[in-house]
């Protein structure tokens, strides 16, 4: 695990992929767990160790995550990120050239519990929430037909880029459930 930054309110670290950011039902270690086996070692914490969740990444990507390591600051970034304080950016490399350099994709997703899927539906289909982010094109392979995007959420739904982006036909690449290709070779060397 790296630790970007630690005060004594939060802690800043650099989540692998393939890690969950909290425990599911697979059982495998998780960031929250990994933090507070950290905090715990680190500072000879006797009990359990306070830590909160402030967002999540999927299990596949790997990036920034920011915990609360007290309950006031838990509130606080909580409140932030509720009032959209705080601008979550993404970069990401997914399939084939975009027509337009900078677009907003706005849409309406529906997530299956059961199948732990989102998918864009209809405006008013029960049960569906607005989904909107900007992209921005920085850079096109046409070699290998990927696009290097940064994104910027102004929602925080349920699978929400991997979603949008393979609606129009620009899965990222490697996506085990939303991907069509590099599936195999998510890991290699993309040439970007």
């Amino acid at each position: 695990m790296k630790v970007i930054y630690e005060d004594n309110h939060v802690i800043v670290v650099e989540k692998m992929p393939n890690v969950p950011s909290q425990g599911d039902k697979t059982e495998d270690i998780d960031m929250l767990s990994i933090i507070k086996a950290y905090l715990k070692e680190k500072y000879n914490k006797p009990g359990e160790v306070y830590l909160a969740l402030i967002h999540r990444l999927d299990r596949p990507v790997g990036g920034v995550m920011v915990f609360a390591k007290t309950s006031k600051a838990a509130a606080r970034l909580s409140e932030q990120v509720r009032e959209r304080k705080i601008q979550k950016e993404y970069l990401v490399v997914a399939d084939g050239k975009f027509e337009k350099e900078a677009d907003t994709l706005e849409d309406y997703l529906l997530k299956n519990q059961k199948n732990n899927i989102s998918r864009v539906v209809k405006e008013g289909t029960k049960g569906a929430k607005i989904a909107k982010l900007d992209y921005e094109v920085l850079k096109y392979n046409e070699e290998i037909n990927l696009s290097v995007l940064r994104i910027l959420l102004h929602t925080g739904r349920h699978h929400q880029i991997r979603v949008q982006l393979s609606n129009i036909g620009h899965s990222i690449y490697g996506d085990q459930k939303y991907g069509t290709r590099g599936r195999r070779k998510a890991n290699c060397t993309l040439g970007l």
